[in-house]
């Protein structure tokens, strides 16, 4: 494999690793009694919504171009 294809897939990797360890610190936060507790503002709800609408679609169009 070239030098610049294998940083790439560093880079990829460690992005992807940096974006889980956000969901999972959020997932953490989130699951706290006294932040469960609080409304959230329908503005984060719906950006939230949207954020995760974006992240099916990037990885379902990344999956169904995959050759076997």
């Amino acid at each position: 494999m070239r030098p610049e294809r294998q940083h790439q897939i560093g880079r990829s990797e460690a992005a992807s690793r940096l974006w889980l360890s956000g969901l999972i610190a959020a997932m953490e936060h989130a699951e706290r009694p006294e932040v469960r507790r609080q409304p959230v503002a329908p503005e984060i709800l719906a950006e939230l919504r949207a954020q995760l609408a974006l992240t099916a679609l990037f990885r379902s169009s990344e999956i169904s171009t995959l050759r076997h």
